[in-house]
């Protein structure tokens, strides 16, 4: 039986996510809102599922499409909301936007707006960890997270083979939603076995076809383990997954051609978040919806009431003191 408070926790970061998303797609026509915005709608559960198996001071290194996983991995969520305003409350001081979110302290390497960038950093600072974990014996772990189209990059296969010779404490991540902005994988790939290919490094893979969270949280808690134990060097797994809403910006796009409708409905039918609402009883669901509002509201709040940087910050972290 799936213990409720841990189906409550997961609904609830899932539906933060969701609903500050959607919060922002309404937000997102007027001028408050300073940088573009990828949304995460409908790929919820990787992230939680992901994040709830790591503990604080484990690393997640994330891609442009990030407010999923900041928000799971215990972002600052006022500081990613005055980050998107543009104000100097935000978590990089409202310079870098949606695509660059950052909060070290709580386990979120930056993100980069740069597809793949941020797997070999990920690689390296997994190197940084193996040596730590010889002089502390604290063995902490890194997720390097990206999409499908992350993994047409160089520097990916190069990271694998690196991170596979050196056994670094890794776990690469895939949210596959089949997209590279508008064009399908299939029209990308000369074949769909990603894991197959990844296994002959040496690699152990998984593969998750229906982004059911509780399966990707019980995965990554043994991946983890593994890692933690030493019996284990990097590990891969790929989720498959889908986005409901246009590539970067707020609408839906179903009315554009590259996309299937009959796909969406199949997705929205088996949608993480509603099916665990239906799990949980009326008060737990109803006191985490208000729970999360409050935080919504919080945010928004703190957002629009920080004050814009001041004009001389235009020359602060530009070069190194």
């Amino acid at each position: 039986m799936i213990d409720q408070i841990v189906t409550a926790r997961l609904y609830k970061s899932m539906l933060l996510i969701r609903r500050i998303e959607l919060r922002i797609a309404e937000i997102y026509h007027t001028d408050a809102i300073k940088s573009p915005v990828h949304l995460s709608v409908g790929q919820e559960s990787i992230a939680v599922g992901v994040c709830d198996a790591l503990e604080k001071d484990d690393i997640v290194s994330n891609t442009y499409r990030c407010h999923a996983t900041y928000i799971a991995k215990g972002g600052d969520l006022n500081s990613m909301m005055a980050e998107l305003y543009g104000k100097e409350t935000g978590c990089a001081g409202g310079k870098a936007g949606s695509m660059h979110l950052v909060d070290i302290k709580n386990g979120v390497m930056g993100a980069s707006a740069v597809v793949g960038t941020t797997i070999p950093v990920a690689a390296g600072y997994a190197l940084a960890m193996q040596k730590e974990a010889l002089l502390t014996g604290r063995r902490r772990v890194i997720v390097a997270l990206c999409g499908d189209g992350g993994t047409e990059e160089g520097c990916f296969y190069e990271t694998i083979n690196f991170a596979a010779l050196k056994k670094l404490p890794i776990i690469f991540v895939v949210e596959n939603n089949r997209l590279a902005i508008h064009t399908p994988l299939e029209k990308r790939w000369a074949t769909e076995r990603l894991c197959e290919r990844i296994e002959t490094y040496g690699i152990k893979t998984y593969k998750i076809d229906d982004a059911d969270v509780f399966k990707i949280r019980e995965i990554m808690t043994n991946a983890i383990a593994a890692i933690r134990e030493g019996t284990s060097g990097p590990i891969f797994i790929e989720c498959a997954t889908y986005r409901w809403l246009e590539h970067v910006g707020p609408l839906d796009d179903h009315s554009d051609s590259y996309r299937d409708t009959a796909e969406y409905q199949s997705w929205k039918d088996k949608d993480q978040i509603t099916r665990l609402a239906n799990m949980l009883d009326v008060e737990t669901r109803t006191q985490v919806e208000n729970e999360v509002t409050l935080l919504i509201q919080d945010a928004e709040k703190f957002a629009e009431e920080s004050s814009y940087p001041a004009a001389e910050e235009l020359y602060t972290h530009v070069y190194a003191n």
